[in-house]
């Protein structure tokens, strides 16, 4: 028996191979990308997992658009265990409000995982950007319920080889630096399959912005970001 059309219109149900959407999306600030996506934007209370074969190709290029949306409209972003200290002065040239990002610390994958939650119950934050290198299923599962039970963009960068791996996620990008443009190949999305890859062009910041958007600095030097204005918890 067919549903109703007026039910499939609600509690976000979607039939298979056609492209659904979320309930509530971020823009992305990329036209190309944005109708790619299902709703035309980052998904708000799921899971999106970005998967690189390296630090700085462009993946905090990609975000920031979004991310200085939110800060600029007073809201809350965090960046959990990131590799590196985020490098104040290029973030705000991006468009960036710092007053609305915090940097949380980790020491190990159980605590970020816990602290992730956290952020998520707390309320406030309207987009979590956490790194984590080896996960598990059960734990990916875990933020992603956290990430549903949200209002939140939650954004998870991942090493490339965890394409093979089951997830959870809403969303799933592999991204692939090209000279000065960004691969984007939408592994994973709600509705059909993603057809041919995506190429942003993306400013790598050297000369522009004076370094990088992300530092080479030790993340567990703690007074280097609170000397850049970004508080940092540990």
């Amino acid at each position: 028996m067919a549903l109703p059309e007026t039910l499939l219109q609600q509690h976000g149900i979607w039939r298979g191979g056609q492209p659904g959407s979320f309930s509530s999306t971020i823009p992305t600030g990329y036209a190309e990308l944005a109708r790619a996506l299902p709703g035309g934007g980052w998904p708000a209370g799921a899971l999106t997992e970005f998967l690189g074969l390296q630090e700085g190709i462009g993946e905090l290029q990609l975000l920031l658009p979004a991310l200085a949306k939110l800060t600029a409209a007073g809201k809350r972003v965090v960046w959990l265990a990131p590799p590196h200290i985020p490098y104040a002065p290029a973030l705000a040239a991006a468009g960036m409000d710092l007053t609305n990002l915090a940097v949380v610390r980790a020491p190990g994958r159980r605590d970020a995982l816990w602290a992730a939650e956290q952020v998520l119950r707390a309320g406030p934050c309207h987009a979590l950007l956490a790194w984590f290198h080896h996960a598990r299923y059960e734990e990916l599962r875990r933020l992603a319920v956290a990430a549903e039970g949200s209002q939140a963009f939650v954004a998870l960068f991942r090493p490339a080889e965890a394409a093979s791996e089951p997830s959870p996620a809403m969303l799933r990008i592999s991204l692939e630096g090209e000279n000065e443009s960004l691969k984007v190949q939408i592994l994973k999305r709600r509705g059909r399959s993603a057809e041919a890859p995506i190429h942003l062009p993306v400013n790598r910041p050297v000369h522009a912005l004076g370094r990088p958007a992300i530092s080479s600095a030790s993340p567990r030097n703690a007074r280097a970001p609170r000397r850049l204005g970004l508080p940092v918890h540990a």
